[in-house]
């Protein structure tokens, strides 16, 4: 009997669909004598942490945390989970009470490398458990946060992983054990982990161990852009600049869910759902795009993201809901990430009118909640060229690697909504740079002119985006060849590389991908 603490913010649907894959029964805290009646207790802390702490003073489950973990009964801490068991966070403002069960606070990355550091990276293990029994030493975790645990004891350090600098990673004492990546996200390495928690009765360490694990790997994502066809069924699509459309039908390339569940067999390290008709239906009423994350993720351990329909709406009857009411119901239906695409425009342009925000953003909303992390913007822009850089003031003007179709050497790259569109007198780097102040923590960067091509990612775009924001930033747009996916990880910093119809197509293995990767030396996880 396996109890999970779920303190109403974020994906724990994928940690639970996890435990009962794993032959684990579940029973929910419902209130505080539950915590103290349980036998494995796993809290999978996801967010905010000054939200969470918050969060379990009111209802009560701080006294009988602490009694519970003094007990030295298995408990699991994951993520937020992990960072409730010290002293404080310099993520949180409010003041509250914290479990402090061991000494120590969490502290934001110091570092110039992309934060939030998201991805999968390895650990270096420092304690012989039973936790880490048959996971391979080579093996790399799904990490998605921007602080990380500074212990006042050495000795509770179970591993630590390298992002620029060496952190804790896991922890553990007895009994009570907690990591930094989701092991739930992280495919059968990660249920391996979850595996051993559950079915050993003893979890006490037998030592200290001295072995180094990988760095960070770069990330390949598979992309299914799905929409209502014309028989008014959920299909994954694909278009030629957006048009879907192919002899006056839908292109119709398969069902999401089997395709989700074929990449990850198939080793996607991410799988993004782009819901592409989200923005002309009520995203509460769009049962089937919460049911098709609801049965993914039943099958599929690695991170989800859904896109499309995420704002504020008023429905018929005047009944308001707001960006974060919309996005709750698709973390709770197994989504780790949401992308805002159009509606980030709007934002940004009102934030760049006043250079003031108001804290009620859809981006600023979300974030406090659920974290930067969890806030993805998705910006579609298209390449404008210039004759001269005064057609260009107060645009982010990018000398390009390539002349335009009348000799041109210089262009900026307009920002477009309602899937292309309609364009905005907004570029894409302004518009980045923006949605990163307002507390976004990723950037999925398209291509419209790009996209369907085969031609390769947009190296200036790239190049130009991810040079002015400090959050990572996912290549996407014209992948055609192995090549592409070397060349956008050589000649940029994006973190990650996103593709669709290569890979719908079976043109390009996700698996031939990766190991045209490894022999250029890139990491990736294998």
């Amino acid at each position: 009997m396996i109890t999970l603490l779920d303190y109403g913010a974020g994906n724990v649907r994928s940690v639970m669909n996890a435990v009962e894959k794993l032959g684990g029964t579940l029973k929910l805290v419902t209130r505080p004598e539950d915590i103290l009646g349980a036998e494995k207790l796993i809290f999978p802390g996801v967010g905010n942490y000054g939200n969470m702490i918050q969060i379990l003073n009111r209802k009560n489950y701080i006294d009988p945390l602490r009694q519970y973990l003094e007990s030295d009964r298995p408990f699991f801490g994951i993520c937020l989970g992990m960072q409730a068991l010290f002293d404080d966070s310099e993520e949180d403002n409010s003041n509250h009470e914290s479990l402090g069960f061991f000494k120590g606070r969490v502290a934001r990355f110091k570092t110039d490398l992309a934060v939030p550091h998201i991805g999968w990276n390895g650990i270096n293990i420092k304690q012989k458990s039973p936790l880490l029994e048959g996971v391979d030493p080579d093996a790399r975790f799904y990490f998605v946060h921007s602080y990380h645990l500074v212990p006042e004891d050495p000795s509770v350090i179970l591993t630590t992983t390298t992002y620029d600098y060496e952190f804790v990673s896991s922890v553990q004492k007895g009994n009570v054990m907690g990591t930094q990546f989701h092991p739930e996200k992280s495919g059968k390495v990660g249920m391996k982990l979850l595996e051993n928690f559950i079915s050993k009765d003893d979890l006490h360490s037998t030592g200290p161990a001295d072995i180094q694990g990988k760095h960070l790997a770069k990330r390949v994502i598979a992309c299914l852009d799905v929409r209502s066809n014309d028989d008014g069924d959920l299909v994954v699509t694909k278009g030629d600049q957006y048009d879907v459309r192919d002899k006056g039908n839908v292109r119709n390339l398969g069902q999401p869910v089997d395709l989700a569940k074929r990449y990850y067999e198939e080793g996607a390290d991410e799988i993004t759902f782009l819901n592409i008709t989200g923005f002309r239906d009520f995203p509460l009423k769009d049962m089937p795009m919460l049911k098709v994350l609801e049965e993914t993720s039943k099958n599929v351990f690695v991170p989800l993201t859904i896109g499309g329909g995420i704002r504020d709406y008023t429905d018929s009857n005047g009944r308001v809901y707001s960006a974060l009411d919309v996005a709750s119901q698709y973390f709770r239906s197994g989504a780790d990430k949401i992308s805002i695409g159009s509606d980030a425009v709007d934002v940004a342009q009102a934030y760049l009118a006043t250079g003031e925000k108001t804290g009620e953003s859809a981006i600023e909303q979300i974030a406090r909640v659920y974290g930067n992390q969890a806030v993805v913007i998705s910006i579609d822009p298209k390449r404008v060229w210039v004759d001269s850089p005064e057609d260009a003031k107060g645009l982010h003007l990018i000398q390009s690697s390539e002349p335009g179709p009348e000799n041109q050497s210089h262009c900026w790259y307009q920002c477009t909504v309602q899937g292309g569109r309609q364009t905005r007198d907004l570029d894409a780097v302004a518009l980045a740079m923006a949605c990163e102040a307002l507390g976004a923590g990723e950037i999925l960067l398209n291509c419209i002119d790009r996209d369907g091509t085969n031609a390769g990612f947009d190296l200036d775009l790239i190049n130009a985006v991810r040079n002015a924001v400090s959050i990572p930033v996912i290549a996407s747009s014209g992948a055609g060849c192995e090549d592409h996916f070397s060349q956008v990880f050589e000649k940029t910093n994006a973190e990650a590389a996103l593709a669709a119809g290569i890979f719908h197509r079976k043109e390009i293995p996700i698996q031939a991908v990766k190991t045209h990767l490894a022999q250029r030396g890139i990491g990736v996880r294998q």
